[in-house]
C-alpha cells in the first residue's frame, strides 16, 4: 500500500544485469541477455516475486574493468537493484565484487566468470556463480589434449584473472601427466599485431593452446597461420563462437578441441529450457552461458521468495 501511494503502481523487484553488450566478449552478451530475460518473464507469468514483478536492469561492461565497476555502481546506486546477474569476464567480475557487491551489500552471481580466485575472494561472501571453477577445466582440458595425442603445447594466454588462472592450472595438470609446455605469453587485448608473442612461444610443431576471447582471439589465430606459427589449437570456454570458424574458415580449424562448462541436456529442467529459449528467440545458439545466466535469475528470485524479502543481504543469506 505505501508503494502504491507513493507512486501510484506496484513495486518492482530489480535485478541488475551486467553484460558485454560491447568489447572482447560481445559475441556472448546478446545471448546471455535472452537467458536472463527469459527467466524474468517465467517468473513474471508465474506471479513474480512476493507478488511484486520482477525487472531487469542492462548494464553495459564493455568487456572492461573500470565500465564494470562503474556500470555495477549505477545498478546499485541509481537503478536501485537487489542483486546483480554477472559479469562474464572474471576480469570484469572480480573488480565489481571487490568494490561495488561487497561494498555495498548487494548478492552477485556470474554466470560465466570461471577464474579460481573468485573461490577465496575476500567479497564478503557477496559473490556467487552458477558455472564450474577453471581449477576444475584446467584439469580437463589436460585430459582432453591427451586424448587428442598432444604431448607438447604452446600457451598464449589474455592477461586477467580468467587467463592466468586458467593457463596455471592447465600448466599443473597437463605437466603432472607427463606433457611439455614449450612456451608461455600472456598477452593483452587490442594489438594490431601478436608475431612476437606467437613466434616466442612457438617450436614450429606444438599445437597452441589460446586462452582468450573471440574478438582478440580472431587476429590471433590469423596471425598464427599466416606466419606458419602453428597448425593445430586446443581452445577453452572463452573462445567457443561459431563467428571465428565463420571468418577463418572451418578448413583451418578441423581438428581442434577445447572444454566448456556445460550442464546435462537429459534432465527435465534442460529440456525445458531449451524448449521455451527456442519459443521466445528462436535456435539456441551453440555458445556457452546462456543456462547459467537463466539459472542465475531464477536462484535469485528463488532466495528472495525463501527469504520472503528482497532486501539484497536476505536474499544473499538464502542463496545456498
Amino acid at each position: 500500500s505505501l508503494a502504491v501511494a507513493a507512486g501510484g503502481a506496484q513495486a518492482e523487484f530489480k535485478v541488475g544485469a551486467l553484460l558485454p553488450l560491447t568489447g572482447d566478449l560481445q559475441a556472448y552478451g546478446e545471448s546471455s541477455r535472452n537467458g536472463i530475460n527469459l527467466a524474468a518473464e517465467e517468473i513474471n507469468a508465474a506471479g513474480g516475486v512476493l507478488g511484486e514483478p520482477m525487472t531487469i536492469e542492462i548494464a553495459d561492461t564493455q568487456t572492461e574493468p573500470q565500465s564494470g565497476v562503474d556500470a555495477a555502481q549505477r545498478l546499485v546506486s541509481v537503478q536501485g537493484v537487489s542483486a546483480i546477474v554477472g559479469a562474464l569476464s572474471s576480469g570484469v567480475t572480480i573488480p565489481v565484487a571487490s568494490s561495488v557487491s561487497a561494498v555495498e551489500g548487494v548478492p552477485q552471481i556470474s554466470g560465466a566468470s570461471t577464474s579460481p580466485v573468485m573461490t577465496d575472494l575476500d567479497d564478503n561472501d557477496f559473490l556467487f556463480r552458477t558455472t564450474p571453477s577453471d581449477a576444475f577445466q584446467g584439469t580437463a582440458l589436460a585430459e582432453v589434449a591427451a586424448d587428442e595425442g598432444m604431448d607438447s603445447v604452446a600457451i598464449m594466454y589474455i592477461n586477467n584473472d580468467y587467463g592466468e588462472g586458467l593457463a596455471d592450472a592447465f600448466t599443473d595438470s597437463f605437466e603432472a601427466a607427463g606433457g611439455e609446455v614449450v612456451g608461455t605469453s600472456a598477452y593483452e587485448p587490442g594489438l594490431a599485431s601478436y608475431r612476437g608473442e606467437l613466434s616466442q612461444v612457438s617450436d614450429g610443431e606444438s599445437p597452441l593452446l589460446l586462452i582468450g576471447y573471440p574478438e582478440n582471439g580472431q587476429p590471433i589465430l590469423r596471425q598464427a597461420l599466416e606466419g606458419g606459427h602453428f597448425r593445430d589449437f586446443l581452445f577453452t570456454d572463452g573462445m567457443k563462437s561459431p563467428q571465428i570458424v565463420e571468418n577463418l574458415g572451418a578448413q583451418y580449424l578441423n581438428g581442434s578441441a577445447g572444454t566448456v562448462p556445460q550442464a546435462r541436456d537429459d534432465t527435465d529442467a534442460a529440456q525445458h529450457f531449451t524448449e521455451a529459449y527456442e519459443a521466445s528467440f528462436g535456435e539456441l545458439p551453440p555458445v556457452p552461458y546462456i543456462d547459467t545466466a537463466y539459472d542465475a535469475v531464477y536462484t535469485i528470485a528463488l532466495a528472495a521468495v525463501a527469504a520472503d524479502s528482497t532486501d539484497p543481504v536476505a536474499i544473499r543469506d538464502h542463496l545456498r
